[in-house]
């Protein structure tokens, strides 16, 4: 079996951190273009993990990737690209695969596109009667008027980027006159729209959701553990949280809480709600959820996430990997059972998997 993986790797030039590769600066603005791409050590840790289904054809998401793409004659594609910009930029891979007639993992082309700009996802969310936290969109400046009158505090996000860019403790709003101000920055920072959406004060989960249909099922829940964050700071799991904060010379320490300790019905309550909010969405294979409570404790999706971050190092508290300990799976055993997934998937039949061991052999 040839088995292709399209990924975008963090090119060296956009900084000197030997631990994120990228530039220590409070402004998010100013370091954050590539941060929804991955490491060398987590592509080297995902085609080892793949090499147990046969020859593992590396292909980055970049120029001509289509065309060797077709040249790889992969049997199917492991995708964990994100694309560089735009509302559509995850899409991309899976779209020339399906041009080009490649098989491949995770979801479709529209999924991506939907689950990645959160207005468009919230609207399916709301219309599916899956909770999620009151909105509005900021398209351009003209809409600034649609923050007058809402219900504060505010938190702004810009509307399509992913790994928490551009989701500054800043964005916490208490007043009209400060969402207009943070609204216009994030727009002319981010040339996309600015979603505004209730903050919701409870504790915030995330949900690995592993499967397809009625069988897909959640990996024990994370909590996020706020208390670990620096004294004071907004209780969000942010830009600075993820990558300023916690860093190789001063680590949060154990800012994931897996399993989550709470109750088993609340538990219940919040794997009903990201499956719910994975199905609208017509996820597929993997995925990750976001969900806060409210001040009555009640779930609600923030986000949905089917491209997962997967960071193979525990110390830099990548929640899927997190997950999957948690469940007995291994770093190589999460990614082949994606594979597997996914070829039940594509092949209405199991994909049977020489053991380690016998593959060395």
């Amino acid at each position: 079996m040839r088995i292709g993986l399209a990924y975008n790797q963090r090119p060296e030039l956009i900084g000197e951190s030997p631990h994120l590769r990228r530039r220590q600066s409070p402004d998010p603005a100013a370091t954050d273009l590539y941060v929804e791409w991955d490491e060398p050590e987590t592509i080297a840790a995902v085609e080892g993990a793949l090499r147990v289904f046969g020859d593992v054809v590396r292909l980055e998401a970049i120029g001509d990737f289509a065309s060797r793409l077709r040249a790889a004659r992969v049997d199917l594609l492991f995708n964990m690209a994100e694309g560089l910009s735009g509302p559509s930029r995850e899409s991309q891979v899976p779209a020339i695969a399906e041009f080009l007639g490649v098989p491949y993992t995770a979801s479709d082309p529209l999924t991506l596109a939907l689950a990645l700009h959160k207005g468009r996802a919230k609207e399916i969310l709301a219309f599916r009667g899956v909770p999620t936290p009151a909105f509005v969109m900021v398209e351009t400046p003209d809409h600034l008027a649609r923050l007058d009158g809402l219900r504060y505090p505010l938190f702004l996000k810009p509307v399509w980027e992913g790994s928490s860019k551009g989701v500054a403790t800043a964005n916490y709003v208490t007043t009209p006159a400060g969402a207009r101000e943070r609204a216009t920055q994030l727009l002319e920072t981010y040339a996309q729209p600015v979603l505004a959406e209730a903050f919701l004060p409870g504790d915030e989960f995330t949900v690995a959701v592993l499967g397809n249909g009625p069988e897909a099922d959640c990996l024990p829940l994370i909590r996020y553990r706020f208390d670990a964050l620096p004294a004071g700071a907004l209780p969000v799991m942010g830009y600075e949280a993820k990558w300023l904060w916690d860093t190789a010379d001063g680590p949060l320490g154990e800012v994931l809480e897996c399993p989550a300790r709470v109750e088993p019905s609340l538990a219940r309550r919040i794997e009903e709600a990201a499956l719910a909010a994975y199905r609208a969405l017509a996820c597929r294979d993997w995925g990750r959820v976001d969900v806060r409570l409210d001040a009555a404790g009640a779930p609600h999706v923030l986000e949905v996430n089917p491209l997962p971050g997967i960071i193979p190092d525990p110390t830099q508290h990548s929640c899927f990997p997190a997950a999957a300990a948690a469940a007995g799976l291994s770093y190589p055993e999460l990614i082949q059972s994606v594979v597997q997934v996914a070829w039940k998937r594509l092949r209405g039949r199991e994909l049977e998997v020489a053991t380690l061991a016998g593959a060395a052999a």
